[in-house]
Parts: C-alpha cells; sequence; structure tokens
C-alpha cells in the first residue's frame, strides 16, 4: 500500500519521536497493566486486544503474536513474561536506532 493509499484511507503512520511523553506514558502503563499477572481478566483481554493491533499498525508482529496468545489463554504466566521480553527488545532496537 502506497503512502497515498494509507492517507486517503485515514491512516497515516506517526513516528516514535512524534509520540508526547504524555502518550509515551499512556502506552507503558497500558503495557505494564498487561504484563502483571494480578490485572483483571478482562482488563488484560481488552489490552491484548487492542496491543495486538497496534503491534501489527508498526510491523512488531512477535509482539502482536503473543498478544494474540494471551487472548486465547489470559492467565499464562510464561507469555506474560515473553511479552515483557518482547517489548524490552522494542525498547532497546528503538534506543540503539535513535542513538
Amino acid at each position: 500500500m502506497s503512502d497515498d493509499t494509507m492517507a486517503q484511507d485515514g491512516f497515516e503512520p506517526r513516528p516514535e519521536a512524534d509520540k508526547t511523553a504524555e502518550e509515551a506514558k499512556v502506552e507503558a502503563g497500558v503495557v505494564e497493566a498487561l504484563a502483571t499477572e494480578n490485572a483483571d481478566l478482562k482488563d488484560r483481554l481488552l489490552l491484548a486486544h487492542g496491543l495486538k493491533g497496534s503491534a501489527r499498525g508498526v510491523g512488531a508482529f512477535a509482539i502482536a503474536d503473543c498478544a494474540t496468545e494471551i487472548e486465547r489463554q489470559p492467565e499464562d504466566g510464561q507469555t506474560l513474561k515473553r511479552l515483557g521480553k518482547l517489548i524490552d527488545e522494542v525498547r532497546d532496537f528503538i534506543a540503539a536506532i535513535n542513538r
């Protein structure tokens, strides 16, 4: 899909650098709430679903796949830990390319 087609469809990706500090805090809170084993099951399912779509939208397919697994098995502690590791890897990657 070309940039023109995406813009016509109402989708214009925002670069990570354009994210505000408040947006970054909200994102961190969502990820933390999802990965916390004590999170409410309903909230975890909703957060996993949102994360899945967002991750696919930016090409973070491993995170999207992990979020799909959380939707299927929301109480699986191993999957929650894997999500935390994947997110750490993405953060490290972003930090490395921003240097």
